[in-house]
């Protein structure tokens, strides 16, 4: 986890961040259509600050969000989230919430940050307790480029500014990948300023675990999953097409 002051930092600044990272990916869009076509209820697994839960929960759909972090669920919860939406505090590696979902999706490469076999079956077990007969499991990670994962590291590069009162942070992140483990660190580093002073530089490591479509495909059959579709984009064009991997299943 990030520490407490940064977790609130990237938690308050994300929509800011990823709105125009990702949400042109037609992500959204996606899961709300299946939403729309399940009839609900949904769960969203690493629901954040709610950029693909909120819209859904709008259109009237029962909704359930879970995240690991109380500074996201904070942000999501100060937007006034519909009655029909339900969080909670948890995370996805192993939940328990007494009902079951006509869908659940895991949006932008949550899943990627279970690393190890046992964490992944761990969750696919939970998601299977919890779907529904007839119910559906969607969830979309990147689609590794082996020219570009193959490289060991990846130089440091500012990828996000805001202000934090009168501060200004600066975001750099840098890549090293472990080829053995299929994993990468991603080390971000948060520069504040305040008229042009540096008053702090604190760092960060995420990890994240690459997949291949092959052995996602062999993890659901594995987890008793039944794979439904397959695409590279949001707009469902084949995943050899695309910079996505995104699988539905039941």
């Amino acid at each position: 986890m990030y520490d407490q002051t940064y977790d609130r930092l990237i938690a308050e600044h994300y929509d800011g961040t990823y709105d125009a990272q990702r949400t042109p990916s037609g992500d959204i869009d996606f899961y709300a259509d299946l939403a729309a076509q399940s009839g609900g209820p949904l769960l969203e697994l690493g629901c954040g600050t709610g950029r693909v839960l909120l819209p859904i929960a709008a259109t009237g759909i029962e909704c359930t969000g879970l995240d690991a972090s109380p500074a996201m669920l904070a942000v999501l919860r100060s937007k006034n989230p519909p009655s029909n939406l339900t969080l909670h505090h948890s995370t996805f590696e192993s939940f328990s919430l007494e009902r079951q979902f006509a869908l659940i999706t895991c949006p932008f490469r949550a899943f990627q940050h279970l690393i190890t076999i046992e964490a992944q079956l761990s969750c696919l077990a939970s998601i299977r307790a919890h779907l529904a007969p007839g119910g559906l499991f969607a969830f979309d990670v990147f689609d590794p480029d082996p020219a570009h994962m193959a490289a060991r590291t990846t130089p440091e590069s500012l990828d996000a500014t805001f202000s934090d009162g009168p501060d200004q942070i600066q975001r750099f992140n840098s890549v090293t990948r472990n080829h053995s483990t299929q994993t990468l660190e991603v080390l971000f580093r948060f520069e504040r300023t305040r008229d042009g002073q540096l008053l702090d530089s604190s760092t960060h490591t995420i990890a994240m675990r690459w997949f291949y479509r092959f052995e996602l495909e062999h993890l659901l059959a594995r987890a008793g999953f039944k794979l439904e579709a397959r695409y590279g984009s949001f707009d469902k064009q084949p995943q050899e097409a695309g910079r996505e991997i995104i699988m539905v299943a039941s």
